[in-house]
């Protein structure tokens, strides 16, 4: 067997996380070579996942693409805006891609995307790793057995939790549609591609309803600064406050601060007196009630309607933590996720038939190797990643770019309708994009 060369651009979280996991777990089938990110720390750091002696540091995409093609597969974890560009150009050098979600914050850029990968004939796999949770892959083996006979109805919910919204989408890198992408996109294509895929009809109409009403400063408790370190006087009490960088919440550094990477390499940390100084100038010491920028919606509502008359709700809020399913089917119902009576130490999924009203219950293993990303979806996008690649047709890969357009249709038609106010037919909605 001949081992998969794999490199990485943009090596924040996303790609760290799924490099330290090839590493881990599949060494024997990947030889990880060659790294680059616009901080040349973050891409040092890779080099502890390889397992060649000639690793390659670069400080930018571009110098890695300069270079002769080094790798089979590229992995392009940069900011959301800085997809297409990258995946093109690599494309084109002839690499193969496994791209982070969302694809582009651009719904004509995605579909262009995928033009291109076919025209040049290059695999392009999607980081849609709920696909390859242990969780939805169950879900979507009972659908398939029959129980539930015929899907009429689809509810899901998806609890940002308040650290990670405050973290990401009121003081961090997507709290500005404008400068990165509808919340229902960045946040939620994961689920938008959860739902297309257990329903397995395209979607034909949407409807949303959703806006920004508690992170603002109306709802500042008092009068606060525009920072969390300037005398504000609810200090600690605060369950926002940014100083709790230095404390409870330090594991969140290393994905903002870039000193902190810099410490990490040398298997240290930053100082408290670094952070504090950097939260004085930081976007992520900002007050989250009326300091910040921040335009997205902290609560979101989608109804879709499917070719063959199904519909789905869906919900994207920061006041709640974890996702939850219910499916209706002509059958059985079925209920999974952080609103199972899993919470209370009892089962994953629970599955109702009509008939007898006999209750089915179902647990689920997750073998993360220590680490439990996404329910264990970026454990089994990694386990799968060899068997994906080697596919001889791209489109017959779990989550390729072809598959994965369906859930980016979704929430941009979901987001055309919460800014407009109507009901988006997406047959006429793609058309605008012609």
């Amino acid at each position: 067997m001949q081992k998969i060369k794999i490199a990485g651009i943009g090596c924040g979280g996303r790609t760290r996380g799924y490099l330290s996991l090839i590493y881990e777990t599949m060494s024997e089938y990947f030889d990880i070579v060659a790294a680059a990110d616009c901080v040349v720390e973050k891409a040092e750091l890779m080099n502890k996942y390889s397992t060649v002696d000639n690793f390659k540091v670069f400080d930018s995409d571009k110098a890695l693409l300069a270079e002769e093609k080094l790798a089979d597969i590229l992995i392009i974890g940069t900011q959301d805006d800085y997809h297409v560009a990258p995946c093109i150009e690599a494309m084109q050098k002839g690499y193969d891609i496994l791209l982070e979600k969302p694809i582009s914050p651009s719904l004509k850029e995605v579909i262009e995307l995928e033009k291109m990968a076919k025209k040049l004939g290059r695999k392009v796999l999607i980081c849609h790793v709920l696909r390859y949770a242990p969780l939805y892959r169950k879900i979507k083996e009972i659908i398939d057995s029959g129980i539930l006979g015929d899907i009429r109805s689809l509810n899901a919910t998806e609890g940002v939790g308040m650290w990670h919204f405050t973290h990401s989408y009121v003081r961090g890198h997507w709290s500005v549609k404008e400068k990165s992408s509808p919340i229902i996109i960045s946040k939620s294509c994961h689920d938008m591609d959860i739902i297309s895929w257990l329903i397995g009809e395209k979607c034909v109409s949407a409807s949303s309803y959703g806006a920004l009403s508690y992170f603002t400063k109306e709802n500042a408790p008092g009068k606060t600064p525009a920072r969390c370190l300037d005398n504000c006087p609810y200090g600690s009490k605060c369950p926002f406050n940014a100083a709790s960088y230095m404390s409870t919440n330090r594991s969140w550094l290393q994905y903002v601060f870039d000193q902190e990477v810099d410490a990490i390499a040398k298997g240290c940390h930053a100082t408290d007196a670094e952070v504090s100084d950097w939260l004085k100038i930081s976007p992520w010491g900002r007050c989250v009630f009326g300091g910040c920028d921040n335009n997205v919606p902290d609560h979101q509502t989608a109804q879709f309607e499917f070719q063959n008359g199904q519909t789905a709700t869906f919900t994207v809020t920061a006041f709640d933590n974890g996702r939850s399913l219910e499916i209706f089917g002509t059958k059985g119902s079925l209920v999974a996720g952080a609103h199972s009576q899993k919470d209370s130490g009892e089962h994953d999924i629970f599955v109702t038939k009509h008939e007898t009203g006999e209750v089915k219950k179902y647990d689920v293993t997750v073998n993360t190797a220590g680490y439990d990303g996404h329910g264990g979806g970026d454990h089994g996008l990694v386990s799968s990643l060899y068997n994906e690649l080697i596919k001889e047709n791209p489109e017959e890969m779990s989550s390729s770019i072809t598959q994965s357009i369906e859930s980016h249709i979704m929430g941009f038609a979901a987001e055309e309708s919460r800014i407009t106010g109507k009901t988006v037919i997406i047959e006429d909605f793609l058309k605008t994009l012609a």
